[in-house]
Formats: C-alpha cells, structure tokens, sequence
C-alpha cells in the first residue's frame, strides 16, 4: 500500500453529518470509503469490506467504539488495521481506554479534516517507507520475533499480538538491554506526526507483558523500560 487510493477506510459514528463530511473530504484525497452507524455495525461492515484504517466514534447506540474496537482486536484480520477513535470527550481516561481497547491514535472532535487528512497522510507514508532492515527474524532467550509475518513464538507456541504491541516489543527486542524513555519510544512506534499521551506505551508495555511474560521488559524507574537479553 502507497497511495491513497490503495486505502480503505471505514468511518463509524451515528451522526450522519460527520459521517457525509468526513466521506466528502476522504474521497476527495482517493480514499475508498464505506461507513457504519454503530459499533456493532462496524465489526459486521469491516468483516465484508476489511478496512486498512477505522475511524471510529467513541458513544454510539448499541455498542460503543471502545467494545467495538475491543472485539475487532481480537479477531487475526484485524491485527494490523489502524484504528482512530473521534470523540469530543477530551479526558484523559477517554485516552487511556481507547489504547486498553487497542487503538493506534485519539482525535478529539470538532473534526478538522485538514488537520485529519494531514494525520492520514503521515500514516500512509509511515506504512510505505517500512525499512527492509525490518524483515528479519530476532531470537531474544526463548523469544522468536519474525518482523516478516508479524508473528511471536514462545518456546515454539505462537502468540498474537496487535500491530502497536508488536511494533514495540520488536523495536525494544532489536537492541537488547538498551534503555528507551517514553518519548523515544512514542517517536518511533507512533511517529512525530501522532499525538498520543505518554501513558500510552505504559499501557502497551503492561499488554505486551501480559502475553509475553513479565521478565522480558524491565522497567528502569524514572527513565523508561528496556528488554532484558537473558
């Protein structure tokens, strides 16, 4: 995928006027776009249409965009489309919920498509530049990280891990016993151009240890966290 017009995006929200501007300016930058109304519309859409990105509503009717994204996450074919909730609930623990759920950016509305568009953009050009150096294999300890076919291998028994959480535990896993603080890691997994709150990568770490094992991430207090090569 290296253009927009190779991308699918699947708008969920139950106002239809945020639903028809945000198609509007989507299919003016070659978007292909489909929508939903509620959450759990968006899982039955997204299993037909599969989306490469999902713009989502937080409250909506019958199920909320934090369930939704919840359920989708935990589906295979879901595991590496980017999820971007739109709420006008700004609170931190709105944050916080939302990348619990599994999402990969937060954006408060009103909506600023430009501002959105811009967002999109960097994504796209994030996902085409991935560097060739990524497609190997590490073997940390007992740990198989193959950043080919986004796969993790404990003693041999494969595990799943969303995109984000596996795009941290690669980059940490490559330079074993190195030390990364928040904001370094915020740069490398999210980029410069996604504003997304420091509490975020504590949250992916606790998710990824939850998988993989407490031992292999350390937490270096007051610094950030590294993985432990033994």
């Amino acid at each position: 995928m290296q253009t927009t017009a190779n991308y699918k995006i699947l708008v969920v929200d139950d106002d239809p006027d945020i639903v028809e501007l945000l198609q509007y300016n989507l299919n003016r930058e070659n978007y292909e776009v489909a929508s939903a109304e509620n959450g759990k519309a968006a899982i039955a859409t997204a299993l037909t249409y599969k989306p490469d990105i999902i713009l989502m509503d937080v409250m909506m009717p019958l199920m909320d965009g934090i369930t939704a994204c919840r359920h989708l996450r935990e589906l295979p074919e879901f595991k590496e489309t980017f999820i971007i909730f739109l709420t006008a609930r700004s609170e931190e623990f709105s944050e916080v919920a939302a990348f619990e759920a599994g999402a990969d950016d937060f954006i408060s509305k009103p909506i600023k498509p430009r501002a959105l568009l811009s967002r999109l953009a960097a994504y796209v050009r994030r996902d085409a530049s991935q560097s060739p150096e990524a497609n190997e294999v590490i073997q940390v300890s007992n740990l198989r990280i193959d950043r080919t076919s986004f796969s993790v291998f404990k003693n041999d028994e494969k595990i799943t891990l969303p995109k984000k959480e596996f795009e941290l535990l690669s980059f940490l896993a490559a330079t074993p016993d190195k030390v990364f603080n928040r904001e370094e890691l915020l740069n490398n997994i999210w980029g410069t151009d996604v504003f997304v709150i420091a509490r975020t990568v504590d949250v992916h770490i606790r998710k990824v240890r939850e998988k993989i094992g407490e031992e292999h991430i350390k937490t270096i207090k007051g610094v950030g966290y590294k993985f432990n090569r033994d």
